[in-house]
């Protein structure tokens, strides 16, 4: 048995080894390194897409310069366009009316010589909407106005401003009568506003405006002014009420015309009241007679003075029911803080002011001054309208002595015989009327030129 090789059976070998060119390879050992082994060259169809793709991006990157170089140049060209001067050769106003779209407000444009690019206009136009919308109105263009300048003038709203000055001491419908005789306010006024409820001024307004918005931004700075004046007001005031400040207010706007003296004809009416004397003011007789047409026309006469009405100061006791005007800031400042006097009595001095007295008897040679001055004068004077004047009856009984009852009080004096019983109307269907003329009495509306009786 020794000597003898033992068979050794080796496990038959798989099928895959039967037929293959390869020879098999012994077995590694663990300590054996493995050599890395070399990875197939890519496909060439992937190497030719992706020489593609980079020709691609190459080819939209220089696309993408070319038209920012394009861009660049194009802008600076249309910037060049829309700066250019335009062909206007003259200032011109021009009207674009409301709910106008940007190609009209081209064509308008255009057809008024403001530019002659109507689609580069609506094309800048366009670009420029974050600045804001091109608006309606009146506009003033310059001469040689650019497309951008135009776009800046309709963007930034620089529409002409018109105005409406309002005098104070009118009645409303004085008022409503001079809105309708302005050419550029437009629209009728619903209703005659209460006397007393609108603030005289300037008011500046655009074009397409209408009358009853003028007549609400009155009312607005009238109820604004009297809450501020209101809050200012003396503490002795015999006054109860805002309405009773506008009542007395227009009294003192329709008395005198002169700013240095309304706070003492204010103090006048004040120390009357607190006395409990009537007022006996002239224009509270004419505003009973005629109401909101504000004048007779003509002087007082007369028999009017006694003449019952609700507004008749020299028939009423206190106040009257209502203003007789609209009185203005200054009138309502003047009696909201009146002067600080005893006078009881004040008459015309013949300068367009007038003399105040605190008793009967200095009052009484103011008014045989005021005569005087009367007597020298060749015609009826334009401050004649709407005051006391004599009848045929009253001038028959005075026999240049008799003072009538009427003098007495702040009604101006009624000269001694000879004057016609008819007043005449200074300025009234004239020229120079204020309801007429729209230049004068701007600043004083009750200052009207002398004008001879024909």
């Amino acid at each position: 048995m020794f000597g003898r090789k033992k068979k050794i059976l080796l496990p038959p070998a798989d099928e895959s080894d039967y037929g293959s060119a390869q020879p098999r390879l012994a077995p590694r050992s663990p300590n054996e390194a493995i050599k890395p082994s070399m990875a197939p060259p890519p496909p060439p169809k992937l190497r030719r897409r992706r020489r593609g793709m980079l020709s691609l991006l190459s080819g939209l990157l220089t696309l993408f310069v070319a038209l920012a170089i394009a861009g660049i140049f194009g802008f600076s060209m249309v910037q060049q366009e829309v700066t250019a001067q335009g062909p206007l050769q003259s200032d011109k106003v021009v009207v674009i009316p409301r709910n106008t779209g940007t190609g009209e407000i081209a064509r308008i444009l255009k057809d008024e010589g403001v530019i002659d690019q109507p689609l580069l206009f609506q094309a800048y136009a366009h670009v420029n909407r974050q600045r804001g919308q091109l608006k309606a109105g009146e506009f003033q263009f310059k001469a040689g106005t650019s497309i951008e300048d135009a776009i800046d003038t309709l963007i930034q709203g620089k529409a002409i401003l018109h105005t409406v000055t309002v005098p104070e001491g009118l009645t409303s419908e004085q008022i409503i009568a001079r809105l309708y005789e302005h050419e550029i306010l437009t629209g009728d006024v619903t209703e005659t506003p209460r006397e007393g409820s609108l603030l005289p001024d300037t008011y500046k307004f655009e074009r397409g405006t209408t009358r009853q918005q003028i007549i609400a931004t009155m009312q607005a700075a009238q109820r604004q002014a009297i809450e501020q004046i209101w809050q200012r007001r003396s503490s002795e005031l015999p006054i109860k009420s805002p309405q009773e400040l506008v009542i007395l207010a227009s009294i003192v706007e329709k008395e005198t015309g002169r700013a240095d003296e309304r706070t003492r004809v204010a103090g006048v009416f004040i120390n009357r009241l607190m006395k409990r004397m009537k007022l006996q003011s002239d224009p509270t007789i004419v505003y009973g007679l005629v109401g909101g047409k504000g004048t007779l026309g003509r002087g007082i006469l007369r028999s009017e003075i006694e003449a019952a009405t609700p507004y008749n100061t020299y028939v009423v006791e206190g106040l009257p029911p209502g203003p007789i005007a609209n009185p203005g800031r200054a009138a309502l400042e003047a009696v909201a803080n009146p002067s600080r006097t005893k006078d009881l009595y004040f008459v015309a001095d013949g300068s367009g002011g007038h003399a105040f007295a605190e008793t009967y008897e200095q009052h009484q040679r103011n008014v045989t001054r005021w005569r005087q001055i009367e007597k020298s004068r060749p015609a009826p004077d334009a401050t004649d309208v709407d005051r006391v004047m004599p009848d045929a009856e009253d001038v028959r009984g005075q026999n240049g002595t008799t003072m009538p009852s009427g003098l007495r009080g702040t009604a101006n004096a009624l000269p001694p015989g000879g004057r016609p019983g008819r007043g005449f109307d200074a300025s009234e269907g004239t020229d120079k009327d204020p309801l007429k003329n729209k230049t004068f009495d701007l600043n004083n509306p009750k200052s009207v030129p002398s004008l001879r009786q024909p």
